[in-house]
């Protein structure tokens, strides 16, 4: 079953749910707001994603500008900056058993969907 990493305040977001529940395909809806990932989690999702820690980072968050983007960080220090501030994770991202994408563009959804 597909999961979805969803912040319902995102509109992206909430155009990936809605695409989702078109589609028909049964997924879980994991609001990692208030259940945030542990850095341990955060290495699988970079590897099912295919991205550095970097980019999985939301780097117009004022969070990160703030207290963030002008250090030099290790890529645990970053996944360990995302656990504190889930808000800087990139949304929706979508979990397919090994593999994953950022939903924000729907094309690209739908390409991701018709290989599951």
């Amino acid at each position: 079953m597909l999961q979805v990493l969803h912040n319902p305040r995102c509109g992206k977001s909430r155009n990936c749910l809605a695409f989702l529940q078109e589609s028909g395909k049964e997924f879980e809806v994991i609001h990692y707001l208030s259940t945030p990932f542990s850095v341990a989690e955060l290495k699988i999702l970079c590897k099912k994603l295919d991205l550095s820690p970097l980019a999985l980072v939301r780097q117009k968050e004022a969070i990160w500008i703030a207290n963030y983007q002008t250090k030099s960080l290790t890529e645990d220090e970053i996944l360990t900056a995302i656990v504190a501030h889930p808000i800087l994770m990139e949304r929706p991202i979508i979990i397919d058993g090994h593999r994953a994408i950022i939903g924000r563009e729907l094309d690209k959804l739908a390409l991701f969907l018709s290989h599951s």
